[in-house]
């Protein structure tokens, strides 16, 4: 066996290395200092530090875990309101779940400098702040690749961790008045390189003014995760607000129309008499769309509108009889990627009442049979349809129902006496009462 002999082997081996290492260490210190010293007083100093160097320390604290940045951050401003949302965290920055995280803070600004992300979160303002469900002990938590049902549920009367989130914030005088921020002091190099440079000394162009926000998530002990990425609101007047539209309806669809507004442009700066409209150099100015929102008399909005339409108008196909339908639209500009609409005009509304009939039924046919006159014709498409009304008489003038109510079917036996000729028509009703033209005219006799 080797294994038994083996290990006295190597331990004489690691002494020995030690020694020589030792002995190396004591010439050098006797090279140095002219002092003598005894490889065994070498031997024992090193000892004494390998014994140090494996002393056991105080115990290191727990690895604080953050929550992830809030995802998804998007702005959309309407009139004098911005309306934010984002995913609250899930995770945490290294990838755990659930997170720790305790609610979830927004931060504006409004300044005409550039300001970085921290400086945003501590010189900013807190304009919303949402409440998360917090895992009870946040290191229990899983790795990504591991089933989300070992996860034990947060708790609390907050959102559900993973959900969308909304706040909204008004923008107020005090929130269009630019912050003052502490500006970093310039190296006297920098002074003295700008003093003697030649030519006169420009200022810098102005920069717009806008108002910066950022979402970040908070744990139960107020420390700060990772922040969102920031959104920029350019701080300019909305466009103005469309006339009241107009709703009109058919049987398939409601049509809303409105009296369009003019681009910030042509307004600024309109064509004179003879001239022609003038192209701009360089980026193209915003020009107007439109949003349609749904707006009943007891509840939200709802945009109905996916992107802004250029047209003024827009047809809802969403047709159901009896039902009030409102409309408000609002006029949009894009301005740096984010639009900005308008204010929005009174609804108009109209319930919708079906006064349409039904188209005539067609290709209505007879054959004669034993006392009996057969008819047949061709299936209306309407989707509210209630039926057919059989009509017949001595002529096409005198034409009266035999039938007391609509039948589903598209045929009919009539028993009549034999070798009389008689006029028949067919007359389609749909479930409001509507009533149809007449169909074509047949004549029959019976055998």
């Amino acid at each position: 066996m080797n294994g038994p002999s083996q290990k006295p082997q190597n331990t004489q081996k690691s002494v020995f290395l030690w020694v020589v290492f030792a002995g190396s260490a004591c010439a050098a210190l006797r090279a140095r200092s002219g002092s003598l010293f005894s490889a065994g007083s070498a031997i024992s100093a090193l000892l004494v530090l390998c014994v140090a160097c494996g002393k056991k320390g105080p115990p290191l604290p727990p690895l604080v875990k953050l929550p992830a940045a809030p995802a998804e951050f998007a702005a959309e401003r309407r009139g004098a309101r911005v309306d934010l949302q984002f995913v609250v965290p899930a995770a945490n920055t290294d990838n755990t779940r659930p997170a720790n995280i305790a609610r979830v803070d927004v931060y504006a600004i409004t300044t005409r400098d550039t300001i970085a992300d921290d400086q945003l979160v501590k010189q900013g303002t807190r304009v919303a702040s949402v409440d998360v469900k917090t895992p009870r002990d946040p290191n229990a938590t899983i790795d990504e690749d591991e089933p989300p049902a070992d996860i034990e549920p947060p708790e609390g009367e907050g959102l559900d961790q993973g959900t969308v989130a909304r706040v909204s914030e008004e923008l107020t005088p005090e929130a269009l008045t630019p912050a003052s921020l502490a500006k970093p002091r310039k190296s006297s190099s920098a002074e003295g390189t700008a003093a003697a440079a030649v030519g006169p000394l420009l200022p810098p162009a102005p920069m717009p003014l806008v108002r910066s926000y950022i979402a970040v998530g908070v744990t139960t002990r107020d420390k700060k995760g990772a922040t969102s990425r920031r959104l920029t609101v350019p701080i300019v007047p909305p466009p103005p607000p469309p006339g009241a539209p107009t709703v009109t309806y058919d049987e398939k669809s409601i049509t809303i129309e409105w009296p369009p507004v003019q681009s910030r442009a042509a307004i600024q700066d309109p064509p004179q008499d003879g001239e022609l409209p003038s192209t701009p150099v360089g980026a193209r100015p915003p020009t107007i769309a439109y949003n349609v929102y749904e707006a009943p008399a007891n509840g939200p909005s709802t945009k109905l509108t996916k992107t802004p339409v250029a047209d003024a108008r827009f047809s809802d196909p969403r047709i159901v009889w009896d039902e009030e339908r409102c409309y408000t639209v609002r006029a949009v500009e894009t301005i740096a990627d984010l639009t900005i609409e308008s204010d929005a005009p009174p609804p108009a509304c109209r319930t919708l009442k079906d006064t349409f009939p039904p188209a005539a039924p067609a290709a209505l046919q007879s054959s004669p049979g034993d006392g009996t006159i057969h008819l047949i014709w061709d299936a209306n498409a309407e989707k509210d349809l209630a039926g057919y009304i059989v009509l017949r008489g001595a002529s096409a003038d005198a034409l009266h129902p035999i039938t007391p109510s609509p039948i589903a079917e598209t045929s009919f036996a009539d028993q009549v006496e034999r070798g009389i000729r008689f006029t028949y028509a067919v007359r389609a009703v749909d479930k409001a009462g509507n009533a149809s033209p007449l169909s074509n005219t047949v004549e029959e006799a019976a055998r």
